[in-house]
């Protein structure tokens, strides 16, 4: 059971939380905050004077006034006829996210609902009631809120949800499980359903996935430079203080640390005709580099979201005002530059690949990393695939935070796209562990080609970690379960932890 504390909650709860699939609840200390503010959203919604969400419609439609004994109605009206999800469902560790964040959310005390509510999405999180969410439907502003209200739907007892691996009516779900539905009282429904968490969440997988993947990055390109008998000597230190940015600084001092000791390194310190490697290789601590400080910003960011009220209107000091915290633009930012350090990431990876495969840079491999070519392609179309992944992330990584278009009768006439944004992240992240698996595949097959000569202790023990699932590649075989097993071995972060060079967020 993990214990959320609004306004505090760091990356890494949220990651063991997504991971671990565990139970969360919001710390207790918060309590008084939350039932505080309910009072005063309780007074105002018996009061004569009109207040959005409160006792008001909604978007277009807050001038129409709502009859007290009628607000009921209004939250339940207003969950159920914004089910418009569309799309494949979210799988459940994130959607468990999404649920979290709106604790932490709500549990500022400032969003006007009844702890009832909290302990409704507690109850779900515990007894793994998991609501089937729609992931497309959201243009991250005024709110995720097809999303939002397909887990606010289940709470009611309605929608559909998943309960003990099966997918059945959200009521049912309920009854199974023994949670109670709750009757949503004045601005419930709006607060569950304003807010950035549906596409907070995607982002913070696509950052928790991306960064796996830059700590594969880091072993993956060490072997690759090994592997082509690659200089060290653009990594020593002084280099990258002149320059000063952290990440490229970070990545050098990493790479030092694993390829230090490999003899591949000293075979060719003197007599090496070549001046200089290819920038794919010279390049990595200031391309990787730069990709970690774009991860490191929308880290910050995503925490400071992961942590904020949202929802709309807000119940603060000086009254219950409306605002316009909903809208993702933050979120779509941060969404946009992961994309950008994802697919430089892969574009640089696939050009060591390349060069690994081609006899006329590889310094002496065979073709296409095969012991007998001609009669074996070995790596050569596993090379095309990574291009082909590497091209399609450059098309992913298209701004989405640029493409506004108004909604809700021009209401809400500037909108995020935060949440499709921070959803390509998944799909970039998958070809991206694909390109570095290859990476590594294609890697490991030419230092084995270097033998006698070993690599650094470090990187071999990251090769070991690959041979156990995967053999070396003699005559051509059936590659692609290979090719998924070293991708798994990335996202997994086998890689980079048997290496034991500690790098973090």
């Amino acid at each position: 059971m993990l214990i959320l504390n609004p306004g505090t909650t760091t990356l890494e709860t949220l990651e063991t939380f997504w991971r671990q699939g565990v139970a969360a609840k919001l710390d207790e200390g918060v309590r008084w905050q939350v039932e505080a503010s309910a009072a005063r959203v309780h007074r105002v919604a018996e009061g004569d004077e009109a207040v959005y969400g409160i006792n008001t419609g909604f978007g277009k439609l807050a001038s129409v006034r709502i009859a007290p004994e009628d607000t009921e109605t209004l939250q339940r009206n207003l969950i159920l006829s914004h089910c418009c999800g569309v799309g494949e469902m979210l799988d459940p560790a994130t959607t468990r996210l999404m649920m979290a964040l709106k604790l932490l959310s709500l549990g500022r005390g400032a969003s006007g609902v009844r702890w009832d509510i909290i302990a409704s999405i507690e109850g779900l999180l515990a007894k793994n009631v998991t609501p089937v969410i729609p992931a497309q439907g959201s243009v991250g502003a005024s709110g995720d809120l097809a999303p939002l209200a397909h887990m606010a739907a289940v709470m009611i007892g309605a929608g559909e949800a998943l309960y003990d691996g099966e997918r059945m009516a959200g009521g049912e779900a309920l009854q199974r499980a023994g949670v109670a539905p709750v009757v949503l009282g004045p601005k419930e429904g709006l607060a569950l359903i304003n807010g950035t968490q549906f596409s907070t969440a995607l982002a913070l997988v696509g950052l928790f996935e991306g960064w796996r993947n830059i700590r594969a990055a880091l072993v993956t390109g060490c072997l690759s430079t090994d592997t082509i008998m690659g200089s060290t000597a653009p990594l020593q230190s002084e280099i990258h203080s002149l320059r000063g940015h952290k990440g490229q600084v970070d990545v050098a001092a990493a790479m030092r640390a694993l390829m230090e000791n490999s003899e591949i390194r000293e075979s060719h310190r003197d007599g090496d005709t070549r001046v200089q490697d290819p920038y794919c290789i010279r390049c990595q601590p200031q391309v990787l580099g730069a990709a970690i400080d774009l991860m490191r910003f929308a880290a910050t960011t995503l925490e400071t979201e992961a942590n904020a009220v949202t929802d709309n209107p807000l119940v603060i000091e000086a009254g219950i005002f409306s605002g316009g915290n909903f809208h993702a633009e933050p979120v779509a930012f941060a969404a946009d530059i992961i994309a950008l350090a994802l697919a430089e990431t892969g574009a640089i990876a696939q050009r060591r690949v390349a060069l690994m495969v081609d006899p006329t840079l590889s310094h002496d491999l065979p073709p296409f990393l095969t012991p007998a070519p001609g009669l074996n392609s070995g790596y050569m179309i596993a090379e095309v695939t990574t291009a082909a992944l590497m091209s399609e992330n450059k098309h992913l990584a298209n701004p989405c935070s640029t493409d506004s278009t108004p909604t809700s009768a021009n209401q809400e006439d500037h909108v995020s796209m935060a949440a499709h944004g921070a959803r390509r992240l998944l799909r970039m992240n998958a070809n991206l562990s694909v390109i570095l698996g290859v990476e590594a595949l294609c890697a490991a097959q030419g230092i084995e080609f270097r033998a006698p000569l070993t690599t650094a202790p470090k990187l071999k023990a990251a090769m070991d970690a690959l041979r156990a699932r995967v053999p070396a590649l003699g005559d051509d075989r059936y590659l692609a379960p290979e090719i998924e097993q070293a991708a798994e071995l990335v996202r997994e972060d086998y890689l980079a932890a048997a290496t034991g060079v500690e790098f973090a967020l």
